[in-house]
């Protein structure tokens, strides 16, 4: 077990609902297209946004110390996010809703979607990576909550639930906060939550038997226009060459006149 706790109450079984996202793999170096409309995703690997499978690990360690009855996994984007879901399956979830769309949902729109899945469904809690690393927009939590009217506890590295209340540890720019929430609630995972398990052989191949129901974007009623235009992506200016001195006097005058920063 990480420092993520766990405790169990006699009788309280939730049923959980986590997002997942379909990401570029974090290990994958980022090209910007040509003409500067974004980033190069065609030839790219895709994976689970590694908040988001921290958020996965979270839920499915709570149904195995029985506090948690059922995990479904949520994901929205094209058919390929599929794989996607079947990653958190072989992990240990029970269930998948994709929500087909090959436009690209911003912030808004999947908050909305997501609480209207999780009003149909009864869920007890939403869990969801603290951001996203292809925009790192870090809102879709925060904003889920307030549609819901949910209490909320984000950038959660620790995790505990009795009596119908979640105890979260949350990492803030002053250390650690501690604060608890009713449930139903929606919790951020952080980095430091857990560490995710590697899918079994065994357990791949027992999620190809899972059910994931496919729902459109459209079916939602909710309006997936964009707000935001991006007028143009660049790639970081490459790294400038260094400089060897030959006293210390020399990198203070340099500093001084070629960087001006002293």
């Amino acid at each position: 077990m990480s420092c993520a706790r766990l405790i169990w109450h006699r009788g309280l079984e939730l049923k959980i609902i986590v997002a997942a996202k379909r990401v570029i793999d974090h290990s994958v170096r980022i090209h910007v297209r040509a003409d500067g409309s974004g980033v190069e995703t065609g030839n790219a690997k895709m994976s689970m946004n590694p908040f988001d499978e921290i958020a996965v690990e979270q839920a499915i360690r709570l149904k195995e110390v029985g506090i948690a009855q059922e995990v479904i996994v949520v994901s929205m984007g094209p058919e390929q996010a599929r794989d996607t879901i079947r990653t958190a399956l072989a992990m240990g979830a029970d269930r998948g809703i994709l929500v087909r769309t090959d436009a690209a949902l911003e912030t808004l729109a999947v908050a909305k979607i997501l609480a209207k899945i999780a009003v149909k469904e009864g869920v007890d809690l939403v869990l969801l990576g603290k951001q996203a690393i292809d925009d790192d927009a870090s809102q879709t939590g925060q904003m889920l909550a307030a549609l819901l009217g949910w209490p909320q506890a984000t950038f959660a590295s620790t995790l505990s639930i009795a009596g119908g209340k979640a105890e979260v540890t949350r990492e803030v720019d002053g250390g650690l906060q501690v604060i608890s929430v009713d449930l139903p609630a929606v919790v951020t995972a952080d980095l430091r939550l857990n560490t995710p398990r590697y899918a079994t052989l065994p357990n791949i191949m027992k999620a190809k038997s899972k059910p994931i129901v496919v729902r459109e974007a459209t079916d939602f009623d909710v309006d997936l226009a964009p707000r935001l235009t991006v007028l143009a992506t660049n790639s970081p200016e490459p790294r400038r060459p260094g400089v060897m001195v030959g006293s210390v006097q020399e990198l203070i005058d340099k500093l001084k006149v070629e960087a001006g920063v002293l």
